[in-house]
């Protein structure tokens, strides 16, 4: 009898080390081409990212790729111009070297732009005033390697930074906390060079959502707790998205460790 068991446990056990073996996916080389869905042509300089490694790299001329990934990692393809698409990753990919990734090309319809040019008087005093003013101001603290933003100049504003720093449980433990996994993924994006070349070139978003599994609306009350201007959130590329975050980050986990 007691054979028996021992038979029935050492086979359950092999069961169990078969079956993690099964799911842990081996990362490998994949390869692809990607064409244009309309003609057909190799696509040169497209990006591709895989997601769930987040690592990246770009098209050749003859619009082939090699990127880490395992079966069923997510591919994303980003070009300007052609409507981003995911792919996933399967074994078949890696079996046959003759995947075409085909990318459709978007149509833009220009609406009117209307240009008004300042009303200049040759006067200073009166032109100074027509002018636009930037209200993101930065601010620097004693002792911090990097500067903030605040909306307006004034004391209230100094208040805000500081108390975003001082007291950053409050302000940022329920959208940092919450996201423990997506917010891990931004060291290993800034250390992707390729990663950071799409996103230098990039304003909408669009890969940093992707990749961080995050809503637009959510890098913005980051930032916005971060205490950067809303001038800076509209206007930044993704990098400096990606930079801002990242620095955010890692002085939220400075901090909240002395806590």
């Amino acid at each position: 009898m007691k054979k028996y068991f021992l038979f029935l446990f050492l086979l359950s056990t092999a069961a169990g080390l078969s079956q993690e073996t099964a799911t842990k996916q081996e990362v490998k080389e994949v390869k692809a081409v990607v064409l244009n869905a309309q003609t057909n042509f190799p696509m040169e300089s497209v990006h591709v990212v895989n997601l769930n490694q987040v690592v990246g790299t770009i098209t050749d001329q003859k619009g082939e790729f090699s990127v880490r990934a395992a079966v069923n990692d997510t591919l994303y393809f980003t070009f300007l111009g052609f409507k981003s698409q995911k792919v996933r990753v399967t074994n078949d990919m890696f079996k046959f070297k003759d995947t075409k990734i085909k990318l459709t090309e978007l149509a833009y319809a220009l609406e009117e732009v209307i240009l008004k040019p300042y009303q200049l008087t040759g006067y200073l005093e009166i032109d100074v005033k027509n002018l636009p003013v930037n209200n993101a101001y930065q601010y620097s603290i004693s002792g911090l390697s990097v500067g903030y933003e605040a909306g307006k100049k004034n004391p209230s504003a100094v208040t805000k930074v500081l108390g975003a720093i001082l007291n950053p449980a409050d302000l940022l433990r329920n959208l940092f906390g919450k996201k423990p996994k997506q917010m891990r993924k931004l060291r290993q994006m800034k250390e992707d060079d390729d990663i950071r070349d799409l996103l230098a070139a990039k304003f909408d978003r669009e890969t940093l959502t992707e990749l961080l599994q995050l809503e637009k609306a959510d890098i913005d009350d980051i930032l916005s707790n971060c205490n950067y201007s809303k001038s800076f959130i509209t206007t930044a590329n993704d990098l400096q998205i990606l930079d801002a975050m990242s620095s955010c980050y890692e002085e939220y986990k400075v901090l909240n460790r002395k806590k």
